[in-house]
């Protein structure tokens, strides 16, 4: 609920504060005392896209500030929870505009975008009048407004779901086809490369090592006959031989000279024992050296068949058999692509089948809620003196999503037998101002959260209509808030909070003030309303008569 407003340097305002009330709140005055003005200014805090200069002429920035009551489990607190800012009963909307064009906003003393102040609008005020674009004439909206009537939300939220697992596994089809059908298209290289791959079998690290062997084979011809000397150098013909002599007539001889050959005896000992190590190495180099011609070739043939199967699919030579398994892994993926396909064909036929029969049902059920409105409006219709219009809800077929196959218009004939078409278009002023209303008091549910705001809804009506209107507007304010703009004495006189707008020129200065109207200061008022500018006797009666009901 709306608590307060205070503006301050804009337009023609200089400083009004006002304080409004549950119930019924009717503001009056002449045409251009400034009315528009101050739903300018409440929409200005509330983020709504309107007039581009707002800021008074010779003021720096304008300001507006909007005070609301949020009971618990108002929606509004999802949304001020979500953004990160403060929530309690009292929230607080403060907006500046600035002489340049900048605006900053507050929302509980936060800073914050327009985008979350036009989020919390939605759940604070709903505007109604003849060229309300973001109401009932939004056509847009008519088929979630159909869904809050007909109390459709459980089976919307089941068709939601369901589209969102038809879409989830005709994704994951075409996925899966997209992924066979890029395999396929290399078939015939991945069963050739595969083959290939197998019969080679490299290993890692195998190319390492036969290039090391075939080095070793390249070079064993020229330095075979150096080792061959080296190990004749060395053996029982050389060194080897020469030494172990050596040993034994020290051995002979070291009796005779007690311990003075102990410490060659142990050197000779060492160096032939290193001597022997030597030669077992150069035997090994010399087996090593030892090679079948043909093994030369075989291996640089393998050598070289790795390498060229490694240049040719771009990968380190080392790498050819971890290649070879994603290879096998995309054949394997081939195989069994076509079962995959299979089944997650059928996996959409089902899901396919399964929103078919909620998004049928949620027709059906969008039918009879149609049904009831289009009887709930009419009979609304007949006290605003429109016995002979004719309201219909249209359902058409439209593609599929998340909310079902159907498009929901509100459509009217001002008589029996002619043409419908969309409220907007078929209604001329006045009967679209009652149009709205029969339609407004029939969506409106119990719980009301919203501040309703109806900006001279019945214009162009006068007499028992215009007295038909106010009263359907005091219900609506029953249990809640309601904000009208009024030009009709009936409907003013309906009020439970009457506010009178005026405009007054101060020499060169024009401002617009409002006034909060005690019984006395409403029947002057009322009078005015009815008689004009000269108010008689006979306009204050009438004034008081509709006053008293």
């Amino acid at each position: 609920m709306l608590r307060a407003l205070e503006i301050r340097d804009l337009l023609i305002i200089d400083h009004l504060e006002l304080n409004f009330q549950p119930g019924l709140n009717v503001l009056t005055g002449e045409t251009g005392a400034g009315k528009s003005i101050l739903l300018d200014s409440l929409g200005f805090v509330l983020g709504w896209r309107g007039r581009a200069e707002l800021v008074r002429s010779g003021a720096e920035q304008g300001e507006v500030v909007a005070e609301f009551h949020l009971p618990e489990g108002h929606p509004a607190h999802a949304i001020l929870d979500e953004a990160g800012l403060p929530s309690g009963e009292e929230l607080i909307l403060r907006r500046i505009n600035r002489k340049d064009g900048r605006k900053t906003a507050w929302v509980n003393d936060r800073r914050c975008s327009g985008e979350v102040l036009r989020a919390l609008s939605e759940t604070l005020v709903e505007l109604h009048g003849q060229h309300d674009d973001r109401g009932l004439l939004d056509s847009r909206g008519h088929r979630a407004l159909l869904d809050q009537f007909g109390d459709l939300a459980p089976l919307l939220a089941e068709t939601r779901a369901a589209w969102s697992a038809l879409s989830a596994a005709r994704k994951s089809l075409r996925t899966a086809q997209a992924a066979l059908k890029s395999v396929q298209d290399e078939e015939e290289f991945l069963r050739h490369s595969v083959a290939e791959l197998d019969a080679l079998d490299p290993q890692p690290g195998e190319e390492g090592e036969l290039d090391s062997r075939r080095r070793l084979m390249q070079a064993s011809e020229k330095i075979k006959e150096d080792v061959s000397r080296a190990h004749v150098a060395l053996g029982y013909e050389g060194a080897e031989g020469a030494m172990g002599d050596a040993l034994r007539w020290l051995e002979g001889a070291a009796s005779s000279v007690e311990t003075q050959l102990d410490e060659p005896l142990a050197a000779l000992g060492r160096a032939l024992s290193e001597l022997g190590d030597a030669v077992a190495g150069v035997e090994r180099c010399m087996d090593a050296l030892d090679f079948d011609p043909f093994e030369l070739e075989q291996t640089e043939e393998r050598l070289f068949a790795i390498r060229g199967l490694a240049r040719k699919h771009g990968v380190a030579p080392d790498a050819l058999n971890a290649f070879a398994e994603d290879l096998r892994a995309k054949m394997a993926a081939l195989d069994a692509g076509e079962g995959e396909i299979s089944a997650l064909t059928t996996a959409v036929t089902k899901a396919e089948a399964d929103f078919d029969a909620l998004a049928d049902k949620l027709t059906k059920a969008r039918q009879k809620a149609a049904k009831s409105l289009d009887k709930a409006v009419m009979a609304e219709l007949a006290p605003l003196k429109m016995e002979r219009a004719v309201f219909s809800t249209q359902i058409d077929v439209e593609s599929a999503g998340p909310e079902g196959k159907d498009a929901v218009s509100f459509t009217v004939a001002t008589n029996p037998g002619a043409p419908s078409g969309p409220l907007a278009k078929i209604a001329s002023g006045g009967e679209l101002s009652r149009f709205l209303l029969a339609l407004k008091v029939c969506l409106t549910s119990d719980d009301r959260n919203t501040t309703m705001i109806f900006d001279e809804i019945d214009r162009g009506v006068g007499g028992a209509t215009a007295d038909a209107v106010g009263r359907r507007l005091s219900a609506l304010s029953e249990n809640g808030q309601v904000l009208v703009v009024t030009h009709s004495p009936q409907v003013a006189a309906l009020g439970a909070h009457h506010w009178r707008v005026e405009k007054r020129v101060n020499g060169e200065t024009t401002l617009s003030t409002v006034t909060p109207l005690d019984d006395v200061d409403r029947v002057d008022e009322i009078a005015r309303m009815i008689s004009g500018d000269k108010v008689t006797e006979q306009a204050r009666s009438a004034a008081e008569a509709l006053l008293a009901g």
